[in-house]
């Protein structure tokens, strides 16, 4: 649009990665010079290669380390309200075609064209959290667009997150349409899950390791369980349904462990389900201690390593948790260690976690490494759309 203000890649910037459909534009590449860093965070604007041909329309936040996004090739796009739908309806026509319940994460950022934008479904309430200035700035169009779509009532703005403060965002969390009482009730792998919308984690609900959670709860039958950061019991309460014969659900969260303890009670299992609070390496050598053992340990933990930065100190912590873990498996048990940390690349975290379990003294195969389900799709240029591994492993008698 000619009304439109542009950015520029610097002199010798290779621009093939942007035409090829890397996403993102980071601020050493281009020229950031008074005008363009007095652009306001969110604004829409054309990017040019240091040639000055155009390479699409990018959303500009000069705050942030990614000073661009890309939103569209097509200079002409006009990144409007009509412009949000036809992405939300795309993304809405996949998981509608793969799920027969609307509960799924509904918009996965940049893998769905929507940078910075994760939108999550429970029936009738959307959650969508605005990681970036540009969705931000178009809250209100957006909740609209969602508020559209077949079955939804309620859409609920989530604020919190690390990535909110990195793009210079507040941490306001509002329901923009409908109103929302309590917390949402939610059906996966035969289990019931409690979810708080608005003061739960993220946006209440881990739909990632929805596969990862059924396969394990495939092997947990007739074993007892510990699920170690579990959040609201997602791999613990999916084994019990699954046929486990009890579980012990630790976090560090109490009213994650609530929420856990109102979900077995809804589940059926609240007789075979305990809770334990407390930090994941002090309890796994509390257990050791007193002598447990697991059919099945599930270790799940928040991010290790957000960043490149932290990865070294991450695969530390990585490798200790195995470590602390698997002394707690009966031999011919089953040990599954996960990490949502996408600097930490599937090579960097196996290598750590066998490293982990080997320096507890014991012999592992590896059954199966998971990801996240369908409706977290990757994006084929942006490594960080796949940041969920679940290794699970056979600990050798």
């Amino acid at each position: 649009m000619s009304t439109r203000p542009t950015i520029r890649l610097r002199p010798k910037m290779d621009p093939r990665r942007i035409r090829h459909g890397f996403p993102w534009v980071y601020h050493n590449e281009v020229v950031l010079d008074r005008r363009s860093r007095a652009l306001a965070p969110g604004t829409i604007a054309t990017l040019e290669d240091s040639e000055r041909k155009p390479l699409g329309v990018t959303a500009v936040n000069p705050e942030s380390k990614i000073v661009g996004r890309m939103l569209d090739p097509d200079i002409e796009a006009e990144i409007d309200k009509a412009w949000l739908d036809r992405h939300v309806q795309a993304a809405y026509s996949l998981r509608d075609q793969i799920y027969d319940a609307p509960f799924y994460r509904l918009i996965h950022a940049e893998a769905d064209g929507l940078p910075g934008t994760i939108v999550d479904r429970f029936g009738e309430v959307v959650v969508f959290q605005a990681n970036a200035a540009w969705i931000d700035g178009l809250a209100t169009e957006f909740a609209e667009v969602l508020a559209a779509l077949p079955g939804v009532t309620t859409v609920v703005k989530n604020a919190s997150g690390r990535a909110r403060a990195l793009e210079g965002l507040d941490d306001e969390s509002l329901v923009l349409h409908g109103a929302l009482d309590g917390v949402v009730p939610v059906v996966m792998n035969g289990a019931t899950y409690m979810a708080d919308l608005t003061g739960g984690q993220k946006t209440g609900l881990f739909y990632d390791q929805r596969p990862n959670q059924a396969f394990v709860a495939g092997l947990a039958h007739g074993t007892n369980v510990l699920d170690v950061c579990s959040h609201v019991g997602g791999f613990a309460l999916a084994a019990l349904v699954g046929g486990a014969t009890k579980a012990l659900a630790v976090d560090s969260a109490e009213p994650a462990l609530e929420l856990a303890r109102l979900g077995a009670e809804a589940s059926g299992v609240a007789d075979k389900f305990e809770t334990r609070k407390g930090d994941a390496f002090d309890v796994l050598s509390a257990l050791k201690t007193e002598g447990a053992k697991f059919g099945t340990v599930i270790c799940d933990p928040p991010a290790f390593a957000p960043a490149k930065q932290a990865l070294e100190a991450g695969l530390r912590a990585y490798e200790k948790l195995a470590r602390f873990a698997t002394p707690l498996v009966t031999p011919g048990g089953t040990l599954t260690l996960c990490s949502c940390s996408h600097a930490a690349g599937i090579d960097a975290f196996r290598t750590a976690s066998m490293r982990g379990i080997g320096r507890a003294g014991a012999r592992a195969q590896i059954l199966r490494i998971g990801y996240a389900g369908p409706d977290h799709p990757l994006h084929p240029a942006l490594a960080e759309s796949g940041y969920l591994k679940a290794i699970t492993v056979r600990i050798l008698p």
